[in-house]
């Protein structure tokens, strides 16, 4: 239990981190964080530990009581965002595109993926995050060097860089617990949307 995710947000509740509920744990009784519950109301450690915890809650017993494991937790005097790139990756473009062809929409093994640039680099295509996207080879091998109106292929979705949460960055790229989506809208201007190089420059 204590090493389930907990999202952390800096003062201006704009997530900076996922950490572990042992961490969490030690951040809210040193006073440095707050529990943040999804209606927005905080608490500091001891009122969070005096709440009782219902059947279906995470807990962490004590010798004398049982404690809730808190999903969100605000640092109380924190305000940056951290320093980071998304990198611009072929793990990041199949997360991206959740190993989905863009064409056929097909979700396939990584192994039986391939990327293709839509705009191809023979027609002045570019590698980046707006015009690469993940494709089966079938789809990779019909389409060849042309665009997806010359191929008769159409997109699924446009390719766009991606808006980055912390749920991204979990396992499975998942965002992991249901309290933490509402304070994952409030980044899309910020940290998590990061500008990002063409590798070919």
């Amino acid at each position: 239990m204590l090493n389930t995710s907990v999202l952390v947000l800096n003062r201006h509740y704009q997530p900076v981190h996922v950490t572990s509920a042992r961490r969490a744990f030690s951040l809210l009784y040193l006073g440095v964080a707050r529990v943040i519950e999804p209606d927005y109301r905080t608490f500091d450690f001891e009122s969070w530990a005096a709440l009782g915890v219902a059947t279906d809650d995470d807990v962490v017993r004590t010798i004398g009581r049982a404690i809730k494991v808190p999903r969100v937790i605000m640092l109380q005097i924190y305000d940056r965002l951290p320093r980071s790139k998304v990198r611009f990756s072929r793990l990041n473009i199949y997360v991206r595109d959740q190993n989905t062809c863009q064409y056929c929409g097909r979700r396939l093994p990584r192994t039986a993926l391939n990327l293709d640039h839509v705009v191809p680099r023979a027609q002045g295509g570019r590698t980046t995050w707006e015009n690469v996207v993940c494709c089966c080879i079938e789809c990779n091998l019909r389409k060849g060097c042309r665009t997806p109106p010359q191929a008769g292929m159409t997109l699924l979705h446009s390719p766009e860089r991606p808006r980055w949460t912390p749920g991204f960055r979990a396992p499975g790229g998942q965002v992991a617990h249901r309290e933490w989506l509402p304070f994952l809208g409030l980044v899309d201007a910020s940290y998590w949307n990061t500008e990002l190089v063409d590798e070919d420059e």
